[in-house]
């Protein structure tokens, strides 16, 4: 963090939003009816997660999710602890502890004060997709 962020309060640099997860209880029913949706296969079919990337960002279909949470998204960031220690200390409480998911990449979610669910995610493969116009 800048000595520029520090001074006016700002605590952690979001990047730009990365992912958005979807709970899928019924994986095989969730990913035929994105697949259909969007018109594409998943490029990543596995048993614990099944991904497409929509316009060069991630939609992920977890079926461990809580229904009930409803989507999560992921903020990206240079450095998940450290953007789950700034969360923290402006009054968040962690939800899960950062973690490789595989490839290199890290997630975090934290908890709000209002009771947001907040994640964060440092991916070293993503690019920005570049948009014609």
């Amino acid at each position: 963090m800048t000595e520029t962020a520090k001074k006016i309060g700002m605590s952690i640099h979001l990047l730009g939003l990365r992912t958005v997860i979807y709970p899928a209880p019924d994986l095989e029913a969730t990913k035929s009816w994105w697949s259909k949706f969007l018109g594409m296969t998943p490029y990543f079919d596995e048993p614990f997660y099944v991904g497409f990337n929509p316009g060069g960002y991630e939609l992920g279909l977890l079926p461990d999710a809580d229904p009930a949470a409803g989507a999560l998204t992921y903020w990206g960031v240079d450095d998940v602890a450290e953007a789950v220690a700034a969360a923290l200390q402006a009054g968040a409480l962690e939800h899960t502890a950062a973690t490789d998911v595989g490839d290199g990449i890290i997630t975090a979610t934290v908890t709000t004060p209002s009771g947001s669910i907040v994640g964060f995610i440092y991916n070293p493969h993503f690019e920005l997709p570049i948009i014609a116009g």
